[in-house]
């Protein structure tokens, strides 16, 4: 009996495996320290769950967002199983309580921050788990040469020591040579082995376009001319909003998404996204990881990334439906004196990171000598006002801080919502309140002890789940009571915080290691490099980006704007056609097109030209049609026929 191919087919609804998938899980069930390389879409997690499943014990799954730690239990929950994340927002009984479950053995998944792998108590309760194995996701993050090293990630390796015998599988879209084998030394591989799937995508036209308007208008340019559901890309939490403001003016229908919006907001916009009730997202980097939406047509990224491997994966979450998609990216004549910019901005001068370490504890009002495990409640705007920062700069200097031991930084951390119950038993009786709201007293009434007396934190999405109503409504209703001072009701928020990992030093005794430091700021100059390299290249985009992770692509990929160029189909790639060209010709054209494929057959895409028609034009003509699926291409090659009726 094939154990994990029935896994597959009962819990998860798809009849084979794809690409390396079937390996991994061989490989991770042998008991294998595993490092997996697959592009976005190539579906991950189908090789730790299967595997899991099959396996005695727990899993335990180090995943750097709570958000998407809390979606992926969702779904487990969902197919029927038994699935518990730990993270910031639960009380310590909570957690004590997930983790005791998990050693009675009545969860197939644990999740958990690597930031939770620090804890003691956690490290407790871990060894007297039966775990089955342990999955590093974004593993990249665990090298001190990836593009996102994160140092929570280090005690990953910590914790081995607690489980010698088990296995670690460590999963990731984006590493080059030197982060894989840096990967493998940092979990302590017993021996190397990687298994990767190619990262090329056949079906994903990369292209680069100048702006020559403003970039608003260039996007709305670009949807125009690729129909379907999109995601715009922009550095800033103002551009977002913007952008998304001006395409909607012009009757694209779009929302907008960024690290600042509450838990709800990014809830609804990304839950409208999803069911195509508006058909652009434009975000900040803070939107994508963990996204489960196939049919995206076209990414479009307003700002350079700084780095390949940032780009590599934004841009590949476009087509993974295997149908043709575009990756777009917009560039300024400025954009590599912008990118140097950053460097200057991530790399501040040492003495600048000494001077917002003093400030820092200035501001919180931290004596010399103190500090040692001392958390505070930080709202960087407010320091950034009152010393005078530039909040970019003083971001990266906390960075800094926080990588070279000094300060633990947490931008945004979420707590949960808490209550106290201010009437008396006796005048809760004597109320006249709705039904829900009812309801929802009796329940915190039952399920919280000492609740007249103190504050006890609660979950709106449990109480919700609990009396089957919409967690929306519980918040509405806990307002109410508020407001009438039945209750008195602390909602969620979200709160950032600085924890000193040591007691407060003179700002001269602040040292940066060159590990933290200089060699971190040569990696990003070299990326940053690499990606002006990326707009100015001639050669075909998908094999420039393989070439960086290390692999080879021999032949061009066919659909990018350089290969469309080469090929003969576009005499001027950088222009725009199709936003500016009237119905009657674009209609014209596609007739045309139809004629020519059902007259001459497949015909390579280089003939594909009109006398008095620019070729661009064509060129966008095509891939519209490409997207419609009116034509297709021959075997993954740049060969067009006509589409034949299914």
């Amino acid at each position: 009996m094939d154990k994990p191919l029935a896994i597959l087919r009962e819990y998860f609804g798809h009849t084979d495996f794809r690409g390396i998938q079937r390996e991994i899980i061989d490989s991770i069930c042998a008991g294998h320290d595993t490092l997996g390389l697959m592009p976005t879409g190539g579906g991950k997690s189908i090789t730790f769950q299967v595997p899991a499943l099959a396996m005695e014990g727990v899993c335990v799954v180090i995943s750097p967002l709570i958000a998407l730690m809390k979606d992926q239990v969702a779904h487990l929950r969902a197919k029927g199983i038994k699935a518990v994340a730990v993270h910031t927002g639960m009380t310590r009984e909570e957690v004590i309580i997930a983790l005791e479950n998990c050693i009675f053995g009545s969860y197939k998944f644990l999740y958990v921050s690597p930031e939770r792998l620090s804890s003691g108590l956690f490290r407790t309760k871990l060894s007297h788990m039966h775990i089955s194995f342990i999955t590093v996701d974004e593993a990249h993050c665990i090298s001190q040469w990836g593009y996102d090293f994160r140092p929570a990630y280090l005690h990953i390796a910590d914790i081995r020591k607690l489980v010698p015998d088990v296995p670690i599988l460590a999963l990731t879209a984006t590493a080059t040579p030197e982060v894989v084998k840096d990967i493998q030394q940092q979990l302590q591989f017993r021996q190397e082995n990687v298994r990767q799937m190619s990262f090329r995508r056949t079906n994903l036209a990369y292209s680069v376009r100048r702006v020559e308007d403003t970039k608003e208008q260039e996007v709305f340019r670009v949807l125009s001319e690729i129909p379907g559901c999109a995601i715009v890309y922009t550095r800033s939490r103002k551009g977002a909003r913007e952008i998304a403001l001006g395409i909607t003016r012009q009757g694209v229908s779009a929302t907008y998404y960024h690290a600042g919006l509450t838990p709800r907001e990014k809830n609804e916009r990304q839950t409208a996204w999803q069911n195509d009730e508006v058909r652009v997202m434009v975000a900040t980097n803070a939107f994508g990881m963990g996204i489960d939406k196939a049919d995206v047509r076209c990414v479009v990224h307003v700002d350079v990334p700084d780095s390949p491997e940032a780009y590599f994966q934004e841009a590949g979450r476009a087509g993974r439906d295997g149908q043709l998609a575009h990756a777009v990216l917009l560039a300024e004549p400025d954009s590599r004196a912008i990118l140097l910019r950053r460097i200057e901005d991530t790399f501040p001068p040492r003495e600048y990171v000494a001077k917002v370490y003093e400030d820092v504890c200035f501001y919180l009002q931290m004596a010399m000598g103190d500090g040692y495990g001392v958390t505070r409640r930080f709202d960087l705007e407010e320091f950034c006002r009152t010393f005078k920062h530039f909040p970019t700069r003083a971001y990266s200097a906390l960075q800094l801080l926080d990588r070279a031991g000094y300060l633990a930084w947490a931008d945004a951390e979420e707590s949960n919502s808490r209550v106290k119950v201010l009437a008396t038993r006796d005048e809760l009786y004597s109320y006249q309140i709705p039904p829900l709201a009812d309801r929802i007293l009796g329940h915190l009434l039952r399920s919280y002890t000492g609740i007249f007396s103190d504050y006890a934190f609660i979950h709106e999405d449990h109480i919700a789940e609990a009396l089957g109503v919409r967690s929306s409504d519980i918040s509405e209703q806990l307002i109410m009571l508020s407001r009438r001072h039945i209750i008195s009701f602390i909602p969620r928020e979200f709160i950032p915080h600085v924890t000193f990992l040591q007691r407060r030093v003179e700002p001269e005794e602040i040292y940066l290691s060159p590990a933290v430091y200089d060699e971190r700021k040569r990696q990003l100059a070299s990326r940053v490099e690499t990606m002006v390299g990326y707009l100015k290249t001639t050669e075909c985009r998908s094999c420039f980006l393989l070439h960086y992770f290390g692999e080879e692509q021999k032949e061009p990929c066919g659909l990018c704007d350089n290969c469309a160029y080469e090929n003969g189909m576009a005499s001027e790639p950088q222009s725009d056609y199709l936003a500016h060209a009237s119905k009657e010709q674009i209609d014209s054209i596609r007739k045309r097109i139809i004629d020519m494929l059902k007259e001459s057959g497949p015909t390579p895409v280089a003939q594909i030209r009109f006398e008095g028609m620019p070729d661009r034009l064509v060129v966008q003509i095509l891939r519209q049609m490409l997207a419609e699926e009116e034509i297709c291409y021959q075997n993954s090659t740049p060969i067009l026929m006509l589409k034949l009726p299914v």
